[in-house]
């Protein structure tokens, strides 16, 4: 089983989409930060509260000694903390770090933390039969649509159109 720290962006575009269901249906351990957790809507808090209660989530509240040893680290100032909290979790569990932001994904890049994004998140709800390619293609339509992060940046729509082109033969 793949253990995943999640940020609050992974978790606000699986609630906005409604895949939230099937993503937790993936054989993965879900962990995240109280500082996470708390930047979500309470209604987005509810929504994920049902898999936290059945262990398919976990919250971890980072206690005094680790916050400052995540202040004592060489983190970018473009990191928020909440940020840096996912990122001290992955790294203490030795996890994947599931993230749509990029300056997430790149220290997390730098620093050698496997990092994926919604796009991989998609793909393994195709392959693992969660949901359907057509399926898949309508909700990437919609988070491209949705998300301003998607707007004028040729690199993501480059890897959506692959998908495109694979999901909808």
């Amino acid at each position: 089983m793949l253990i995943a720290v999640t940020d609050a962006c992974i978790f606000i575009d699986l609630i906005e989409l409604k895949i939230t269901a099937p993503f937790f249906k993936l054989d993965i351990e879900v962990h995240t930060t109280i500082d996470v957790w708390n930047e979500l809507f309470d209604i987005q808090q509810e929504t994920l509260n049902a898999y936290q209660s059945v262990g398919k989530l976990t919250i971890h509240i980072l206690g005094e000694e680790e916050i400052e040893e995540i202040d004592g680290l060489n983190y970018p100032r473009s990191l928020s903390p909440q940020d840096k909290s996912v990122i001290y979790i992955a790294e203490k569990l030795d996890a994947l770090l599931l993230s749509s932001d990029k300056a997430v994904r790149n220290f997390a890049k730098s620093i050698a933390i496997d990092h994926h994004g919604m796009f991989w998140i998609l793909d393994q709800l195709v392959d693992n039969k969660f949901i359907s390619k057509t399926f898949a293609s309508f909700k990437l339509r919609e988070l491209l649509q949705s998300n301003i992060m998607y707007n004028n940046n040729m690199k993501l729509w480059n890897e959506a159109n692959k998908r495109f082109r694979r999901w909808e033969k």
